[in-house]
């Protein structure tokens, strides 16, 4: 019985991945064909499947395979939570969300993504649990955070947040619908709307450097 390399198959179903992705962020899930896929990706259909057993397979994968240097964004967002400092983590992680919309494929896969979902409760089961890990962490830096007096105590974690997560998700819209919308460009404005919504009264944010690709 030949045995299964797990990082050859794991490299394979990367391979996959990245030319789906290209294929889905240009035409859309539904116009992007299983042959284009394999086409991309160069290999049959029957290797194609091996991999994974359908396209939605694969749509859901692009969505689910976030690591990053050997570390997943859930064990980023929970060491941003533990993290000494709530308003340094809270920062980083607004950084950490942000920074795939300065991607070139991203923001047309998310805005795509958001329409699978409604006709797709998987996906929306999905990314329904990404969405409520982001938010809670960042509840949590806030709560943490007015605690420590690092911002403004009389601010409602929860509301706040989800100001927080609108700031964070107009990068990807304004990014998937306006072309000379440049996130990258407009990542300090971000921080320096949080630094004076949350710390209205501190001394003026230093330059931090921009995300990690």
């Amino acid at each position: 019985m030949r045995t299964v390399d797990p990082a050859k198959h794991r490299a394979r179903r990367r391979h996959i991945l990245s030319a789906a992705t290209e294929l889905f962020a240009a035409k859309g899930f539904e116009r992007t064909t299983t042959a284009e896929i394999c086409k991309a990706a160069g290999m049959s259909a029957g290797n194609l499947f091996h991999y994974f057993p359908n396209k939605r397979a694969i749509f859901h994968a692009v969505f689910e395979d976030d690591e990053h240097d050997g570390t997943t964004k859930s064990e980023r967002l929970a060491a941003a939570r533990a993290a000494d400092d709530p308003w340094a983590a809270l920062l980083d992680t607004v950084d950490l969300l942000a920074a795939p919309a300065t991607q070139p494929l991203v923001p047309a896969l998310v805005m795509e993504a958001m329409i699978q979902a409604h006709r797709d409760p998987d996906l929306e089961a999905l990314l329904s649990r990404d969405n409520d890990e982001e938010r809670s962490t960042i509840t949590a830096l806030l709560h943490n955070a007015a605690a420590s007096g690092r911002i403004d105590p009389t601010l409602d974690p929860d509301d706040t947040a989800a100001w927080v997560m609108a700031l964070i998700a107009a990068l990807y819209t304004s990014a998937a619908t306006e072309p000379s919308f440049s996130p990258a460009d407009q990542l300090p404005t971000l921080r320096l709307i949080l630094h004076r919504f949350l710390r209205p009264n501190a001394a003026p944010m230093p330059e931090r450097p921009g995300p990690r690709p």
